[in-house]
């Protein structure tokens, strides 16, 4: 028989330094990925993160996208620029990040 209890997070004072280090409380910081303060205070003591939770945390706090800009469109424009025209792709993807940095 499989046991469903959560497993234990290895390492949840990694998360709870991302948040500090983000200056955000527990409400703001979860919420930005669609997981209830209270659930991210049980990630944060030691609860397993789900692996799709991991992966916001890492794109939304580590990355710093905004998912709440993101649309599926735009995710098409990039798959449709890499194929089609990788030179301007890569120009482009140059141009931005020099962009950013001067933001």
């Amino acid at each position: 028989m499989t046991s469903y209890a959560p497993r234990k997070n290895k390492e949840p004072n990694a998360t709870r330094d991302l948040r500090y280090k983000t200056g955000l409380n527990q409400y703001e910081f979860w919420s930005m990925v669609g997981v209830t303060q209270s659930g991210g205070s049980r990630y944060e003591n030691g609860r397993n993160i789900p692996k799709p939770v991991q992966e916001l945390l890492r794109l939304v706090h580590v990355e710093g996208l905004d998912i709440q800009k993101l649309k599926c469109e735009d995710i098409d424009v990039v798959e449709y620029l890499k194929s089609e025209d990788p030179s301007s792709y890569k120009a482009l993807k140059k141009a931005a990040k020099s962009w950013k940095k001067s933001a």
